[in-house]
């Protein structure tokens, strides 16, 4: 099927870089600590803005926190922190820059507790992902159950930046739900 016959998620058809992760990341499963990271970093950061300004500055937060390194990242201090509010890469926002310290410190301990963040999150869902049938965006909705759960339990643990709807964004981008649209070509693939 020649690229431009493919029906896609509605949401993702702005540019070629939001394009290319619809077809490529969202709603794969992943069981990845450090894929995890980044994307608390990155739908932290994202709250209250668009996915297609995070994702346009996604190196410059790779470049920014150590590649997503949950261990790297606990490890940064106040200087280095400031360092990072002056970098145009990123979203400069004190409060989300000074949380991903926080969050890392938080991750590492969800790691040693349960042996890594993936079995942690995966828990939420049953170890398998939700396979939803929307049919429409309209449907989709903001938060679920299991994102109420997760933010809870997260924001009991110390982290930040881990609403519900945050939450939610990070169960469909990692995959443990299936939020592709059923006539989306992806549906069927994830």
């Amino acid at each position: 099927m020649a690229d431009k016959e493919k029906v896609r998620c509605g949401w993702c058809l702005k540019f070629q870089q939001y394009i290319d992760y619809h077809d490529t990341e969202w709603g794969v499963p992943v069981h990845n600590d450090q894929t995890h990271f980044e994307f608390l970093i990155l739908e932290g950061a994202q709250a209250g803005l668009s996915w297609s300004t995070i994702l346009k500055k996604r190196e410059g937060y790779r470049k920014a926190f150590a590649n997503f390194d949950p261990q790297k990242v606990a490890r940064f201090t106040e200087t280095k922190l400031e360092k990072i509010l002056q970098n145009p890469d990123i979203v400069r926002n004190r409060l989300k820059v000074y949380a991903t310290v926080n969050n890392a410190k938080q991750f590492l301990k969800v790691q040693r507790e349960f042996g890594s963040f993936d079995a942690y999150i995966w828990s939420f869902v049953n170890h398998k992902p939700i396979v939803n049938k929307w049919k429409s965006l309209k449907e989709i909705p903001a938060t679920t159950k299991e994102s109420d759960a997760l933010s809870k339990d997260l924001i009991k643990r110390g982290f930040k930046f881990v609403g519900s709807t945050v939450m939610y964004a990070h169960m469909q981008a990692c995959g443990l739900v299936n939020d592709h649209l059923v006539e989306c070509y992806r549906y069927k693939q994830v």
